[in-house]
């Protein structure tokens, strides 16, 4: 009897796609036929993997599901089960309002759909298959390897810990034996990613092991590249930068998401860091690893940010001088802790022209600090082949956030492979190099 086929929808972010690759193995381990993001529904199965972070995230989930509901209503899907963040938080309000779906499942509880497509039993063989055969659907050369789930940090606008729950780390070996069945999957670079991967180990002895995991991921054969992804500023471990520095494969890149400069808004946003804190973390970080990009995202309109402390934080972007930086607008999350004891009384206007300030001043740096790079011999990734131009990326670069590198089609190249190259032109986000 043939098994039906599933499509699996993505939705949020990279901790989102390794839960959805994690259950696309195992349903493969199983017997079925799985796509990820296919264009349409083809009359079989979909689950939409959802976001709950913030209200257009949210929104984007909900109009996914209803558009779903509707081609089951066509006849063009079969059934229809929904898991993630969004039904992890809003389960009961969703069940009710959509009764179309055939099954809700959360952020932790997803591995029960399969046990109830096939009936099982029990669910104790399933925590080995997830991480022995999860379908990688990044490019072959990399993948997403999180650490740990959840945050302790509870920032006053922030979802995440209602929806994810206290910081829980995974076993290093576990992570560890991951990564050695990727390498031989053919994966050469790891973008290591958590809510708070600076926190990693707190949960199981009290100290921070991410310097000692970075440490032992870099001395496993065939890891070429490893970057990290969502650090927290206070408690750094300072560690971290050696390893950095002396590990080879350990790119000089870091994402630290700062928020704000002023402490009016960093105690406000309760960081537990301070302005004087933030200066000295990034003279650090640049003293102690030569040439390290620092990925870094703002915050405006935070409740209560006035036009002095908004002038800090133009202040500050201009003297930190970020290779890469992200900005948003406040927007009011309920169950947060701003939600309920903060009106959020920056106008809308107020936040987008603050918004706007701070990205352009940003996108001037960022186009100074690339043109410094013409001229110099890099190390580059091949990710794909678009028309006339391979595409590839510096150990700086993360995979979609970032600039990439363009070289002429007519250059004898691979993709996964690595090259050095000479960067030849840039443009404010982009570069553009020839094969040495």
């Amino acid at each position: 009897m043939n098994k039906p086929k599933i499509d699996i929808i993505t939705l949020g972010c990279s901790k989102n796609l390794v839960d959805s690759e994690k259950l696309m193995g195992l349903f493969e381990a199983h017997g079925y036929h799985v796509t990820h993001d296919a264009e349409q529904p083809d009359g079989d199965i979909a689950v939409v993997n959802t976001c709950g972070f913030i209200e257009d995230a949210k929104q984007e989930s909900i109009d996914t599901i209803l558009e779903l509901v509707q081609a089951k209503e066509e006849g063009r899907l079969q059934r229809l089960y929904v898991m993630g963040c969004l039904s992890e938080r809003y389960l009961a309000d969703l069940e009710n309002e959509i009764p179309e779906v055939d099954g809700w499942y959360g952020k932790f509880n997803y591995k029960e759909l399969l046990r109830d497509l096939e009936n099982l039993d029990t669910l104790d063989n399933l925590d080995h298959l997830e991480n022995t055969h999860r379908h990688v659907t990044t490019p072959r050369h990399y993948a997403y390897l999180k650490i740990s789930e959840g945050c302790d940090r509870h920032c006053a606008y922030c979802a995440i810990p209602l929806i994810t729950g206290r910081h829980q780390s995974r076993p290093m070996q576990e992570i560890l034996d991951e990564v050695r069945w990727l390498v031989s999957q053919g994966t050469k670079e790891f973008q290591v990613i958590a809510q708070e991967l600076t926190y990693y180990g707190i949960d199981i002895d009290g100290k921070q092991h991410i310097a000692e995991l970075i440490e032992k991921m870099a001395d496993i054969e065939g890891v070429e590249w490893i970057r990290l992804h969502y650090a927290y500023p206070a408690h750094f471990p300072w560690d971290l930068l050696r390893v950095m520095r002396e590990k080879k494969n350990v790119c000089n890149y870091l994402d630290i998401a700062l928020q704000h400069i002023s402490d009016h808004m960093l105690d406000r946003m309760q960081r537990h860091f301070t302005k004087e804190d933030t200066y000295e973390l990034i003279r650090r970080m640049r003293r102690e690893v030569p040439g390290i990009h620092i990925r870094t995202t703002l915050m405006v309109g935070f409740p209560g940010e006035t036009d002095e402390d908004f002038r800090e934080l133009v202040d500050f972007v201009k003297w930190a001088r970020f290779e890469r930086m992200g900005a948003f607008a406040y927007s009011e999350e309920d169950g947060t802790y701003s939600a309920k004891h903060y009106d959020d009384d920056v106008p809308a206007e107020v936040k987008q022209q603050r918004l706007d300030k701070l990205m352009r001043i940003q996108q001037n740096i960022s186009a100074e600090l690339e043109a410094e790079k013409v001229g110099k011999v890099m190390r580059v990734v091949i990710d794909r082949k678009e028309g006339d131009w391979f595409i590839g990326r510096t150990e700086f670069c993360s995979p979609e956030v970032d600039p990439e590198v363009l070289l002429p089609a007519s250059e004898d190249l691979t993709i996964g492979e690595f090259y050095d190259v000479q960067i030849t032109d840039a443009e404010e986000f982009d570069l553009y190099a020839k094969k040495i």
